[in-house]
């Protein structure tokens, strides 16, 4: 069975990411993500969370991007060391995604950069029992000049690393903006997808305000036999609370 996860900077406005936190939990989430925070921040949340009966099912931020030839080493040593972060907070899956298509590199050279970082990471991540995800981003709208925007490229990396602890954070807002027929990427390639993140196009805010099918999107996933985390990472323009349970509901959690 799926579970329910809440994005800590987008769905709640609240200063305090501790009352976020808190509304994630009434609103009946069953976990929490958050991106932009450092070690020390991450760990004062993830005790708010356990408080609050709530895992922490990713993080982001914490490794630059993989797909820089020069940088490795560097990257594969920022791997390990958030993996050793998120063994000790028990953070399930760290998103660890290729930066800005590289001015003069070719696209299979930052390919390969990305296999390789990837691949010498992953054996940590297996030790930690945490995934490895990378996030493919829309160019249109939200990110500019990114190298990683298409699923399917995407996958074909996930391909190559070959190992079970690396997936695909599939964001079905962005690659509804990116290539839409989203349905069907999701449950033909969902062995390959570590997490989703769910929102409507256009505008980013809650399943229900767009031009997406969630009610039928989300029980197909279950269906095809995803079971990990959707994540609410949307901007809503109703009460938050209300459309986190809304997704749930979809998920018939």
């Amino acid at each position: 069975m799926a579970k329910l996860s809440v994005n800590l900077n987008l769905v709640f406005d609240d200063e305090s990411f501790a009352d976020r936190i808190e509304r994630a939990a009434a609103a009946g989430a069953d976990a929490v993500g958050v991106f932009g925070k450092e070690p020390a921040e991450l760990r004062a949340l993830v005790d708010v969370a356990t408080d609050h009966g709530l895992t922490f099912a990713y993080a982001s931020s914490l490794v630059g991007p993989i797909n820089e030839p020069q940088n490795v080493e560097t990257r594969v040593s920022e791997i390990e060391d958030a993996v050793a972060l998120a063994d000790e907070l028990g953070i399930e899956c760290l998103n660890v995604t290729p930066g800005q298509d590289l001015e003069g590199v070719s696209d299979s050279t930052q390919f390969a950069a990305t296999v390789e970082t990837l691949r010498r990471g992953a054996p940590a991540a297996a030790d930690a029992d945490v995934t490895l995800v990378m996030e493919p981003l829309n160019t249109a709208v939200d990110h500019p000049g990114r190298w990683l925007v298409e699923s399917g490229r995407a996958f074909e990396i996930v391909t190559a690393v070959d190992h079970p602890n690396v997936g695909v954070l599939f964001d079905v807002y962005h690659q509804q903006v990116t290539e839409g027929n989203v349905t069907e990427r999701l449950t033909e390639n969902v062995d390959a997808v570590g997490h989703v993140h769910v929102a409507d196009v256009p505008g980013r805010h809650e399943p229900g305000t767009g031009e997406l099918a969630y009610e039928r999107l989300l029980p197909a996933l279950l269906e095809a036999g995803y079971d990990g985390y959707v994540g609410c990472e949307f901007t809503p323009v109703g009460d938050p609370e209300a459309a986190v349970a809304r997704v749930g509901e979809m998920l018939e959690l």
